[in-house]
């Protein structure tokens, strides 16, 4: 039986890409393609403006959503919020990709995924996740004597900083240590910085051009420094893994769940 598919944000690069994978896989089809109110291609094929022919027209109209068994999100927190009351409301399971959440949003995840199932997940890449796994590793054999970078590059319209990746990675490593992430991050360094502090984990970024995507963690000792790198070349691997998650949801009521959980790490 196909996953009958809805794709927010259809018109962006990344919904563009959904789209041109959801028609090329399996057991998918697309059946709702969503855009904010205002857009100006609204009410044309979802394809028209990079040349395919879908049959799904844009829509701003949230109900849609109940001819879908599964959206995929990757918009922005305010606009996914939104949705994700749709979901609950028509009983649609989520693949939300979205980053830049407050606290409080965060708590409106946790709440729907009471009632839909969620997966909720800074990066849909499988090698990103693997690369957290790794991170993991490394995090509880270097614990001491290791000071720790995390440098993330993106294409100059990323709009939050640090991304949801270099965050989870930071996340992956402070939790390795045993200790919260808030309590040992360092977000910025300008003038007279003093002497860092041990156990502490940086955050560098570059926003710039169109770079989809480039994550490294530095373990820099003494004598020594192991860098952990993952690159992104192409929206295609966030793509192929949300479809992957959109399947794994398909036997799922309620819970929410990351990537690690797909691909079973």
């Amino acid at each position: 039986m196909s996953i009958k598919l809805a794709i927010a944000g259809a018109s962006g690069k990344m919904g563009r890409m959904l789209i041109e994978t959801a028609l090329k896989s399996n057991n998918v089809e697309l059946v709702v393609a969503l855009e904010h109110a205002n857009h100006s291609n609204l009410g044309q094929d979802a394809g028209a403006a990079y040349g395919v022919e879908t049959g799904i027209n844009l829509t701003s109209d949230l109900d849609q959503l109940a001819n879908a068994d599964c959206l995929i999100d990757f918009t922005r927190p305010e606009g996914s919020l939104l949705h994700l009351q749709a979901c609950v409301k028509h009983h649609v399971q989520v693949v939300l990709g979205t980053t830049g959440f407050d606290e409080v949003g965060l708590e409106a995840i946790a709440q729907a995924a009471n009632s839909i199932g969620v997966v909720f997940a800074p990066n849909m890449s499988v090698g990103v996740n693997a690369t957290l796994k790794l991170l993991d590793m490394a995090a509880r054999i270097l614990n001491s004597g290791y000071d720790v970078e995390v440098f993330e590059a993106h294409h100059r319209h990323k709009v939050d900083a640090p991304s949801g990746t270099a965050l989870k990675m930071g996340e992956t490593i402070a939790n390795a240590w045993g200790k919260p992430l808030k309590d040992i991050a360092t977000w910025a360094r300008h003038g007279e910085t003093g002497e860092r502090e041990s156990g502490t984990i940086g955050f560098s970024v570059v926003r710039g051009g169109d770079i989809v995507g480039d994550h490294t963690v530095y373990f820099c000792g003494t004598g020594e420094r192991i860098e952990i790198t993952h690159r992104s070349n192409s929206r295609a691997t966030y793509a192929e893994g949300a479809m992957r998650a959109a399947r794994f949801l398909q036997p799922k009521q309620i819970g929410l769940f990351d990537m690690q959980a797909v691909l079973g790490l």
